[in-house]
Formats: structure tokens, C-alpha cells, sequence
């Protein structure tokens, strides 16, 4: 691999500011087609055009949220968003979650990914979280190993019944 090829795939890793809201909107829009789109008929797809601005908004005002995006020359190609959420009396451990992580096709398989969920597995920890977690389709099975390879486990199982 020349050195051209090498900085034509670097992507950086960074906290999300309001300018990224349209690129966040569109890789949001590629995890919702590409995942939930093809696996759960009862998600609506078109919800980030719809909704992503006002909801990547909120998120990034709020201290309990983290937003990062994948940039590439300028260009968001990836984000992730995680959130902490308090104890409570019934699970008295702070626990972060791993809402949404998303890499463009064309940039996966050279560690992007894992880079996100490492950025993000750093500043659970930095608020002070006890536990991780994430959920993912079953039948996405790429999605379960990548998580695996990350240290997640399973836990538990949702059962749904459409009626």
C-alpha cells in the first residue's frame, strides 16, 4: 500500500459539533436503511430525515450524551451515539449504552468502527459508568461479532410478536 493510499483511507475520530448535524443526519440514514430497514418492518426508515436534525440537536446539548462522527477529507462517514444513564434502586450501577454506531460501506474494515466503540468505551468510563451495553438484531450476525470482539456479551432477549 503507497503512502497516498494510506491518507486517502485515514479517518479522524472526533466529538460531533453542530456542523456535522447533515452528515450525522445521512449516516443515520444509512444505519436506519441498511439495518433496521432490511430486519424490522415496524421502524420507520424515513425517521432521520424526519427527525435526526432536531434529535443530533438535542444530543449534542445534552452533558449525558456523546456524539462522535468518522470524518474523512472534510466529510462525516460514520458516527456513533452513546449515552450514561444514573443508578437506580433497582440497578444501582451507572450504565452507558451504545445507542447507534454507523460506518459508510466504503470505510469499514480497516478499524473505524472499532475506533468509535473504543472512543466511546473511554468516555463511559470517564463517566464513571459501571457497565456497557448495546443491543443489536439477532440476525445481524456481523453486528453481534463485531460487538463480541469489543468485550459485549449477551444478556438478554427481547421476544416480539406482531399481532
Amino acid at each position: 500500500m503507497t503512502d497516498q493510499e494510506v491518507t486517502d483511507r485515514e479517518v479522524t475520530v472526533r466529538v460531533a459539533r453542530t456542523q456535522d448535524i447533515p452528515g450525522l443526519v445521512a449516516s443515520s440514514a444509512g444505519l436506519f436503511a441498511e439495518d433496521a430497514g432490511t430486519r424490522d418492518p415496524s421502524v420507520d426508515v424515513d425517521w432521520p430525515r424526519r427527525h435526526g436534525e432536531a434529535s443530533f440537536a438535542a444530543a449534542l446539548e445534552d452533558g449525558s450524551r456523546l456524539v462522535l462522527v468518522l470524518e474523512r477529507d472534510g466529510q462525516v462517514v460514520g458516527h456513533l451515539m452513546g449515552s450514561v444513564t444514573e443508578p437506580s434502586p433497582m440497578r444501582p450501577v451507572r450504565s452507558a449504552t451504545l445507542m447507534s454506531v454507523y460506518v459508510r460501506p466504503a470505510h469499514r474494515g480497516d478499524g473505524a468502527g472499532a475506533r468509535l466503540v473504543e472512543a466511546f468505551l473511554a468516555w463511559a468510563a470517564e463517566h464513571g459508568a459501571g457497565q456497557t451495553e448495546v443491543t443489536a438484531y439477532t440476525d445481524n450476525a456481523d453486528a453481534i461479532r463485531f460487538y463480541e470482539r469489543h468485550g459485549f456479551t449477551p444478556r438478554t432477549v427481547t421476544l416480539r410478536r406482531s399481532l
